[in-house]
């Protein structure tokens, strides 16, 4: 599900799960164990990508319009837990998009401390509104934490997503690099933040995510206990089999 090396120092993490890199309640516990062992590791940065053509297309629909609510209530804490653990980690993290991030894929990658997509590689945005579901508290201020404020409501209500120039320009991204320089252009990001000194960077990384902590910590509890039910309602796991049936062909 997950390759793991380490260059130079920089821990270098490729998500290899399937086609898509959907997420699923395994490879959101796999990920986010990763990112837990790396804070005690002696890697100074992370480097996040996948392999192929997708970054990861989000959450895996065709095993939720399978499942029951069941499974429902047990992957939306998985989620939580995975972006918990990636937009949480003290050391830097860097995001080397080389496909589609779709929907939870967005957020994952939102997760990171810089974002550089692969020029012309794919398209970014959160279709959450698409599906019928509605955003989780952690995701949804991730999200709000990542992008430009004017740009929040037509990126969660809309259900766009974005080519790569566009993408940079709304703030979906911070930078392009062409498809075989994007992992020597994220490396050496990576390398970069790695000369600041640990200590201060993890303590002024947890002082810019402090509003999303307040925020979770405010209102996350009643806001999770309502999104899960939705999720799980019968008229959401139908809305969801008929998404699925329509735009990926398979019920």
């Amino acid at each position: 599900m997950i390759k793991s090396e380490t260059a130079e120092g920089i821990a270098v993490l490729t998500l290899t799960h399937g086609k898509a890199n959907a997420l699923d309640i395994e490879l959101c516990g796999g990920l986010a164990a990763r990112f837990q062992e790396l804070r005690l590791s002696d890697a100074k940065a992370v480097v996040l990508t996948g392999q192929g053509k997708i970054f990861s297309a989000g959450v895996d629909l065709k095993r939720l319009s399978s499942e029951d609510a069941d499974y429902i209530r047990r992957f939306l804490p998985a989620l939580h837990r995975l972006y918990e653990a990636v937009f949480f980690h003290p050391k830097p993290v860097v995001a080397a998009i080389n496909g589609h991030a779709i929907a939870g894929g967005c957020v994952l990658a939102c997760c990171a401390d810089r974002r550089i997509m692969a020029r012309e590689a794919g398209r970014i945005g959160v279709t959450e509104i698409l599906v019928g579901v509605p955003f989780p508290s952690l995701a949804f201020e991730i999200v709000r934490f990542a992008v430009p404020p004017r740009y929040l409501p037509e990126f969660t209500l809309s259900g766009a997503t974005y080519a790569t120039d566009e993408a940079l320009r709304r703030g979906w991204v911070d930078e392009l690099a062409e498809p075989s320089d994007l992992m020597d252009d994220a490396m050496a990001v990576a390398k970069e933040l790695a000369l600041l000194s640990p200590a201060a960077f993890a303590q002024t990384k947890m002082q810019i995510r402090q509003p999303v902590v307040e925020r979770v910590q405010k209102s996350g509890k009643v806001t999770d206990e309502a999104v899960t039910e939705i999720w799980a309602a019968p008229a959401t796991l139908a809305y969801i089999r008929d998404y699925v049936t329509r735009t990926l062909g398979k019920s």
